[in-house]
Protein backbone atom coordinates (compact mmCIF):
# COMPACT_ATOMS: atom_id res chain seq x y z
CA UNK A 1 0.00 0.00 0.00
CA UNK A 2 1.17 3.67 -0.63
CA UNK A 3 1.60 5.29 2.18
CA UNK A 4 0.83 8.67 3.50
CA UNK A 5 2.50 11.34 1.38
CA UNK A 6 2.74 13.60 4.85
CA UNK A 7 4.13 10.51 7.56
CA UNK A 8 6.11 12.60 9.68
CA UNK A 9 2.11 14.18 10.62
CA UNK A 10 0.43 10.48 10.97
CA UNK A 11 -0.86 9.57 14.41
CA UNK A 12 -1.35 5.62 13.23
CA UNK A 13 1.50 3.84 11.95
CA UNK A 14 1.26 -0.10 12.61
CA UNK A 15 -2.02 0.09 14.31
CA UNK A 16 -4.42 -0.98 11.14
CA UNK A 17 -2.75 -4.37 9.99
CA UNK A 18 -1.18 -5.33 13.38
CA UNK A 19 -1.18 -9.68 13.88
CA UNK A 20 -3.29 -9.26 17.07
CA UNK A 21 -2.68 -11.86 19.73
CA UNK A 22 -6.24 -12.81 20.42
CA UNK A 23 -7.67 -12.07 16.35
CA UNK A 24 -11.19 -12.41 17.39
CA UNK A 25 -13.58 -10.01 15.98
CA UNK A 26 -17.15 -10.27 15.28
CA UNK A 27 -19.92 -9.07 13.18
CA UNK A 28 -22.43 -6.54 14.58
CA UNK A 29 -25.68 -6.45 13.30
CA UNK A 30 -26.13 -9.95 11.21
CA UNK A 31 -28.49 -10.59 8.85
CA UNK A 32 -31.45 -8.35 8.39
CA UNK A 33 -32.81 -6.00 10.60
CA UNK A 34 -34.80 -3.07 11.32
CA UNK A 35 -33.11 -0.77 14.38
CA UNK A 36 -29.34 -0.14 13.38
CA UNK A 37 -28.67 1.26 16.69
CA UNK A 38 -28.92 -2.21 18.27
CA UNK A 39 -24.97 -2.76 16.85
CA UNK A 40 -24.06 0.47 19.05
CA UNK A 41 -24.75 -2.24 21.83
CA UNK A 42 -23.25 -5.12 19.84
CA UNK A 43 -20.44 -3.15 19.48
CA UNK A 44 -20.09 -1.97 23.04
CA UNK A 45 -20.32 -5.56 23.95
CA UNK A 46 -17.32 -6.92 21.63
CA UNK A 47 -15.06 -3.94 22.86
CA UNK A 48 -15.53 -5.01 26.60
CA UNK A 49 -15.30 -8.51 25.95
CA UNK A 50 -11.68 -7.64 24.75
CA UNK A 51 -12.45 -8.75 20.51
CA UNK A 52 -9.86 -6.59 18.24
CA UNK A 53 -12.61 -5.66 15.64
CA UNK A 54 -15.98 -5.80 15.11
CA UNK A 55 -17.19 -5.94 10.97
CA UNK A 56 -20.47 -4.62 9.11
CA UNK A 57 -21.85 -6.63 6.15
CA UNK A 58 -23.63 -3.84 4.23
CA UNK A 59 -27.10 -3.89 3.10
CA UNK A 60 -28.85 -1.33 1.52
CA UNK A 61 -31.87 -0.54 3.89
CA UNK A 62 -30.99 -0.22 7.41
CA UNK A 63 -27.23 -1.20 7.69
CA UNK A 64 -25.85 1.82 5.94
CA UNK A 65 -21.59 1.17 6.04
CA UNK A 66 -20.35 4.66 6.90
CA UNK A 67 -23.32 5.51 9.37
CA UNK A 68 -22.99 2.63 11.43
CA UNK A 69 -19.07 2.40 10.89
CA UNK A 70 -19.27 5.92 12.27
CA UNK A 71 -21.52 5.84 14.95
CA UNK A 72 -19.43 2.73 16.14
CA UNK A 73 -16.13 4.73 16.10
CA UNK A 74 -17.56 7.14 18.39
CA UNK A 75 -18.56 4.97 21.04
CA UNK A 76 -15.22 2.97 21.14
CA UNK A 77 -12.01 3.22 21.42
CA UNK A 78 -9.75 -0.09 20.53
CA UNK A 79 -11.85 -2.22 18.23
CA UNK A 80 -11.31 -2.09 14.62
CA UNK A 81 -13.98 -0.93 12.30
CA UNK A 82 -14.54 -3.57 9.60
CA UNK A 83 -16.47 -2.73 6.63
CA UNK A 84 -17.15 -7.08 5.14
CA UNK A 85 -17.98 -5.96 3.23
CA UNK A 86 -19.16 -2.83 0.95
CA UNK A 87 -18.90 -2.75 -2.57
CA UNK A 88 -17.47 -0.60 -6.06
CA UNK A 89 -20.83 -0.10 -7.74
CA UNK A 90 -22.78 2.16 -6.14
CA UNK A 91 -20.54 4.66 -5.37
CA UNK A 92 -18.13 6.49 -7.34
CA UNK A 93 -14.36 6.05 -6.70
CA UNK A 94 -14.25 9.68 -5.26
CA UNK A 95 -17.17 8.91 -2.92
CA UNK A 96 -15.57 5.67 -1.91
CA UNK A 97 -12.29 7.14 -1.34
CA UNK A 98 -13.85 10.31 0.32
CA UNK A 99 -15.65 7.59 2.71
CA UNK A 100 -12.50 5.42 3.49
CA UNK A 101 -10.56 8.95 4.60
CA UNK A 102 -13.03 9.99 6.63
CA UNK A 103 -14.12 7.22 8.93
CA UNK A 104 -10.30 6.47 8.91
CA UNK A 105 -9.71 10.05 10.76
CA UNK A 106 -12.92 9.70 12.89
CA UNK A 107 -12.09 6.44 14.32
CA UNK A 108 -7.49 7.84 14.70
CA UNK A 109 -6.78 4.60 12.39
CA UNK A 110 -9.29 2.11 12.87
CA UNK A 111 -10.77 1.40 10.01
CA UNK A 112 -10.96 -1.26 7.64
CA UNK A 113 -12.44 -1.15 4.02
CA UNK A 114 -13.40 -4.65 2.67
CA UNK A 115 -14.81 -4.98 -0.72
CA UNK A 116 -16.41 -7.54 -2.77
CA UNK A 117 -17.88 -8.46 -5.72
CA UNK A 118 -21.47 -9.91 -4.40
CA UNK A 119 -24.10 -11.84 -6.54
CA UNK A 120 -25.11 -11.29 -10.62
CA UNK A 121 -28.45 -11.06 -9.36
CA UNK A 122 -27.90 -7.45 -7.20
CA UNK A 123 -26.20 -5.71 -10.04
CA UNK A 124 -28.91 -7.25 -12.36
CA UNK A 125 -31.90 -5.78 -10.23
CA UNK A 126 -29.84 -2.68 -9.55
CA UNK A 127 -29.11 -1.30 -13.14
CA UNK A 128 -25.85 -1.01 -12.73
CA UNK A 129 -22.31 -3.10 -14.29
CA UNK A 130 -21.36 -6.16 -12.05
CA UNK A 131 -17.76 -5.50 -10.70
CA UNK A 132 -14.86 -8.12 -12.03
CA UNK A 133 -11.96 -9.10 -11.19
CA UNK A 134 -10.24 -6.42 -13.38
CA UNK A 135 -12.14 -3.43 -12.11
CA UNK A 136 -11.67 -4.38 -8.33
CA UNK A 137 -8.16 -4.13 -9.43
CA UNK A 138 -8.12 -1.12 -10.86
CA UNK A 139 -10.26 0.42 -8.13
CA UNK A 140 -8.11 -0.83 -5.40
CA UNK A 141 -5.35 0.53 -7.47
CA UNK A 142 -7.25 4.43 -7.96
CA UNK A 143 -7.73 4.76 -4.35
CA UNK A 144 -4.61 4.00 -2.96
CA UNK A 145 -3.63 6.57 -5.49
CA UNK A 146 -6.18 9.67 -4.23
CA UNK A 147 -5.52 8.57 -0.73
CA UNK A 148 -1.59 9.19 -1.56
CA UNK A 149 -2.77 12.84 -3.40
CA UNK A 150 -2.25 11.80 -6.83
CA UNK A 151 -4.88 13.50 -9.58
CA UNK A 152 -6.20 10.24 -11.33
CA UNK A 153 -6.84 9.86 -14.90
CA UNK A 154 -8.65 6.54 -15.59
CA UNK A 155 -10.15 5.05 -18.42
CA UNK A 156 -10.87 1.16 -18.52
CA UNK A 157 -13.21 -1.55 -16.71
CA UNK A 158 -13.61 0.38 -13.38
CA UNK A 159 -15.13 3.28 -15.48
CA UNK A 160 -14.27 6.61 -17.33
CA UNK A 161 -12.92 9.04 -14.96
CA UNK A 162 -11.20 12.34 -16.21
CA UNK A 163 -9.48 13.91 -13.62
CA UNK A 164 -9.85 12.97 -9.72
CA UNK A 165 -8.53 14.64 -6.59
CA UNK A 166 -9.35 14.39 -2.72
CA UNK A 167 -8.63 18.11 -2.11
CA UNK A 168 -7.58 17.62 1.69
CA UNK A 169 -6.33 14.29 3.42
CA UNK A 170 -6.33 13.75 7.15
CA UNK A 171 -2.90 13.14 8.71
CA UNK A 172 -3.86 9.09 9.50
CA UNK A 173 -2.65 6.61 6.97
CA UNK A 174 -4.81 5.32 4.73
CA UNK A 175 -7.34 2.41 5.45
CA UNK A 176 -6.38 -1.46 4.60
CA UNK A 177 -8.10 -2.98 1.66
CA UNK A 178 -9.15 -6.13 2.23
CA UNK A 179 -10.80 -8.27 -0.81
CA UNK A 180 -13.73 -10.70 0.17
CA UNK A 181 -12.51 -13.93 -1.67
CA UNK A 182 -13.69 -17.63 -2.38
CA UNK A 183 -12.72 -18.73 -5.60
CA UNK A 184 -8.82 -18.76 -6.86
CA UNK A 185 -8.96 -16.05 -9.10
CA UNK A 186 -10.03 -13.82 -6.36
CA UNK A 187 -7.93 -15.00 -4.01
CA UNK A 188 -5.00 -14.23 -6.45
CA UNK A 189 -6.04 -10.64 -6.60
CA UNK A 190 -6.37 -9.83 -3.30
CA UNK A 191 -2.74 -11.42 -2.77
CA UNK A 192 -1.72 -8.72 -5.73
CA UNK A 193 -3.65 -5.76 -5.32
CA UNK A 194 -5.21 -5.90 -2.17
CA UNK A 195 -3.68 -5.71 1.24
CA UNK A 196 -5.57 -9.44 2.06
CA UNK A 197 -8.28 -11.03 1.93
CA UNK A 198 -12.07 -12.30 3.69
CA UNK A 199 -12.67 -15.18 3.35
CA UNK A 200 -16.40 -16.58 3.31
CA UNK A 201 -17.91 -18.18 5.90
CA UNK A 202 -18.45 -21.75 5.26
CA UNK A 203 -15.09 -22.97 4.69
CA UNK A 204 -13.57 -25.84 6.35
CA UNK A 205 -10.21 -25.41 8.87
CA UNK A 206 -8.40 -27.33 5.16
CA UNK A 207 -10.46 -25.01 2.67
CA UNK A 208 -9.35 -21.82 5.10
CA UNK A 209 -4.98 -23.38 4.84
CA UNK A 210 -5.55 -24.09 1.01
CA UNK A 211 -7.05 -20.33 0.53
CA UNK A 212 -4.60 -18.33 3.11
CA UNK A 213 -1.60 -20.86 1.03
CA UNK A 214 -3.03 -19.15 -2.40
CA UNK A 215 -3.31 -15.58 -1.11
CA UNK A 216 0.28 -15.53 0.21
CA UNK A 217 1.85 -17.13 -2.75
CA UNK A 218 0.10 -14.61 -5.22
CA UNK A 219 1.63 -12.01 -3.41
CA UNK A 220 4.49 -13.68 -3.14
CA UNK A 221 5.04 -13.98 -7.24
CA UNK A 222 4.00 -10.37 -7.53
CA UNK A 223 7.10 -9.59 -5.45
CA UNK A 224 5.20 -8.08 -2.09
CA UNK A 225 6.13 -9.71 1.43
CA UNK A 226 3.41 -12.49 1.64
CA UNK A 227 3.28 -12.53 5.50
CA UNK A 228 2.21 -8.86 5.12
CA UNK A 229 -0.60 -9.50 3.74
CA UNK A 230 -3.90 -10.13 6.19
CA UNK A 231 -5.80 -13.15 5.76
CA UNK A 232 -9.25 -12.95 7.89
CA UNK A 233 -11.47 -15.98 8.19
CA UNK A 234 -15.19 -15.68 8.89
CA UNK A 235 -16.48 -18.52 11.11
CA UNK A 236 -20.09 -19.50 12.21
CA UNK A 237 -20.21 -20.06 15.22
CA UNK A 238 -23.16 -21.38 17.85
CA UNK A 239 -21.09 -22.38 21.07
CA UNK A 240 -23.51 -23.94 23.62
CA UNK A 241 -26.25 -22.69 21.23
CA UNK A 242 -30.23 -24.42 22.21
CA UNK A 243 -31.16 -26.09 18.14
CA UNK A 244 -33.05 -23.59 17.56
CA UNK A 245 -30.73 -20.99 17.63
CA UNK A 246 -28.41 -23.17 16.02
CA UNK A 247 -30.61 -23.80 13.39
CA UNK A 248 -31.42 -19.69 12.53
CA UNK A 249 -27.46 -18.80 13.16
CA UNK A 250 -25.88 -21.69 11.00
CA UNK A 251 -28.17 -23.59 8.77
CA UNK A 252 -30.78 -20.89 7.34
CA UNK A 253 -27.30 -19.11 6.25
CA UNK A 254 -25.57 -22.22 5.27
CA UNK A 255 -28.89 -22.94 3.14
CA UNK A 256 -28.99 -19.53 1.26
CA UNK A 257 -25.36 -19.66 0.64
CA UNK A 258 -25.35 -23.13 -1.33
CA UNK A 259 -27.89 -22.29 -3.13
CA UNK A 260 -25.98 -19.39 -4.84
CA UNK A 261 -24.75 -20.19 -8.62
CA UNK A 262 -21.07 -19.74 -8.34
CA UNK A 263 -20.78 -18.96 -4.70
CA UNK A 264 -22.10 -22.37 -3.54
CA UNK A 265 -19.83 -23.94 -6.09
CA UNK A 266 -17.23 -22.25 -5.27
CA UNK A 267 -17.14 -23.57 -1.60
CA UNK A 268 -17.73 -27.08 -2.59
CA UNK A 269 -14.13 -26.55 -4.74
CA UNK A 270 -12.05 -25.05 -1.76
CA UNK A 271 -14.10 -27.75 0.60
CA UNK A 272 -12.91 -30.48 -1.72
CA UNK A 273 -16.61 -31.70 -1.82
CA UNK A 274 -18.15 -33.81 -4.31
CA UNK A 275 -20.00 -31.51 -6.77
CA UNK A 276 -22.80 -34.05 -7.28
CA UNK A 277 -23.92 -33.57 -4.11
CA UNK A 278 -24.73 -30.25 -4.30
CA UNK A 279 -26.48 -30.47 -7.37
CA UNK A 280 -28.69 -32.86 -5.41
CA UNK A 281 -29.14 -30.42 -2.73
CA UNK A 282 -29.63 -27.50 -5.09
CA UNK A 283 -32.72 -30.00 -7.09
CA UNK A 284 -34.95 -29.78 -4.06
CA UNK A 285 -38.10 -28.70 -4.97
CA UNK A 286 -37.93 -25.51 -2.75
CA UNK A 287 -34.92 -23.88 -4.84
CA UNK A 288 -35.72 -25.79 -8.48
CA UNK A 289 -39.22 -23.68 -7.89
CA UNK A 290 -37.47 -20.42 -7.26
CA UNK A 291 -35.71 -20.69 -10.90
CA UNK A 292 -32.73 -17.65 -10.58
CA UNK A 293 -34.37 -16.06 -7.56
CA UNK A 294 -31.76 -16.15 -4.79
CA UNK A 295 -33.16 -18.64 -1.94
CA UNK A 296 -32.76 -16.16 1.45
CA UNK A 297 -34.57 -13.28 -0.08
CA UNK A 298 -37.80 -15.32 -0.85
CA UNK A 299 -37.59 -18.48 1.86
CA UNK A 300 -38.39 -18.16 4.68
CA UNK A 301 -36.10 -19.08 7.83
CA UNK A 302 -37.49 -22.28 8.64
CA UNK A 303 -37.98 -23.00 4.76
CA UNK A 304 -33.88 -22.24 4.40
CA UNK A 305 -33.30 -24.24 7.54
CA UNK A 306 -35.90 -27.26 6.18
CA UNK A 307 -33.21 -27.25 2.91
CA UNK A 308 -30.40 -28.63 5.19
CA UNK A 309 -31.69 -31.78 5.36
CA UNK A 310 -30.62 -32.49 2.09
CA UNK A 311 -27.10 -31.33 2.34
CA UNK A 312 -24.57 -34.08 3.45
CA UNK A 313 -24.48 -34.78 6.95
CA UNK A 314 -20.47 -33.86 7.18
CA UNK A 315 -21.14 -30.32 5.70
CA UNK A 316 -22.14 -28.77 8.85
CA UNK A 317 -19.90 -29.89 11.35
CA UNK A 318 -16.98 -29.75 9.17
CA UNK A 319 -17.75 -25.80 7.91
CA UNK A 320 -18.90 -24.39 11.06
CA UNK A 321 -18.22 -24.06 14.43
CA UNK A 322 -20.85 -25.90 16.98
CA UNK A 323 -21.29 -27.76 20.11
CA UNK A 324 -19.72 -26.44 23.42
CA UNK A 325 -17.93 -23.87 24.40
CA UNK A 326 -14.86 -26.05 24.77
CA UNK A 327 -14.88 -27.45 21.50
CA UNK A 328 -15.58 -24.62 20.01
CA UNK A 329 -12.64 -22.64 21.29
CA UNK A 330 -10.69 -25.33 19.76
CA UNK A 331 -12.17 -25.39 16.70
CA UNK A 332 -11.42 -21.58 17.04
CA UNK A 333 -7.65 -22.60 17.72
CA UNK A 334 -7.43 -24.75 14.35
CA UNK A 335 -8.67 -22.37 12.15
CA UNK A 336 -5.83 -19.61 13.12
CA UNK A 337 -3.38 -22.38 13.16
CA UNK A 338 -4.32 -22.98 9.35
CA UNK A 339 -3.20 -19.53 8.76
CA UNK A 340 -5.62 -17.36 9.47
CA UNK A 341 -4.30 -13.55 11.43
CA UNK A 342 -8.31 -13.11 12.09
CA UNK A 343 -11.65 -14.75 12.63
CA UNK A 344 -14.62 -12.90 12.18
CA UNK A 345 -17.11 -14.84 14.45
CA UNK A 346 -20.86 -14.64 12.51
CA UNK A 347 -24.07 -15.93 14.03
CA UNK A 348 -23.77 -14.81 17.28
CA UNK A 349 -22.90 -11.41 18.92
CA UNK A 350 -22.06 -9.26 21.54
CA UNK A 351 -22.07 -10.68 25.07
CA UNK A 352 -23.02 -14.20 23.43
CA UNK A 353 -19.48 -14.71 22.39
CA UNK A 354 -18.41 -14.00 25.72
CA UNK A 355 -18.14 -17.03 26.92
CA UNK A 356 -16.47 -18.24 23.85
CA UNK A 357 -13.74 -15.65 23.95
CA UNK A 358 -12.63 -15.96 27.34
CA UNK A 359 -12.13 -20.02 26.31
CA UNK A 360 -10.66 -19.50 23.33
CA UNK A 361 -7.82 -16.94 25.01
CA UNK A 362 -7.54 -19.86 27.08
CA UNK A 363 -6.87 -22.67 24.60
CA UNK A 364 -5.28 -19.89 22.22
CA UNK A 365 -2.35 -19.57 24.87
CA UNK A 366 -1.68 -23.25 25.55
CA UNK A 367 0.49 -24.93 22.86
CA UNK A 368 -2.56 -24.97 19.95
CA UNK A 369 0.28 -23.44 17.39
CA UNK A 370 -1.87 -20.66 16.64
CA UNK A 371 -0.21 -18.11 14.44
CA UNK A 372 0.39 -14.86 16.13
Amino acid sequence: MQGDPHPQEAVISDHQLRRTAGGLGCYVLPGGIDDPREGLAQARAAERLGLDAVWIGERYDTKDLPSLAGAIGQITSRVRIGAAVTHTGLRHPMVLASMGQTLQSLTEGRFVLGLGRSASWRWDSYGVPAPTLRSLTDTADILRRLWAGETVSYDGPAGRYPSLRLPRRPAVEPPPLLLAAVGPRTLDVAGTAYDGAILHPFLTVEGVRESVRRVRMAAERAGRDPEAVRCVATVVVAPDAPQPEEDLAVRARAAGYFSVPGLGDALVRANGWDAADLARYRDQPALTALGPLPADKHLTRDELIALCAGMPDHWIPASAVLGDTDACARRLAEYRAAGADELILHGMVGEQVGALSDRYSTVRDGSTGARR
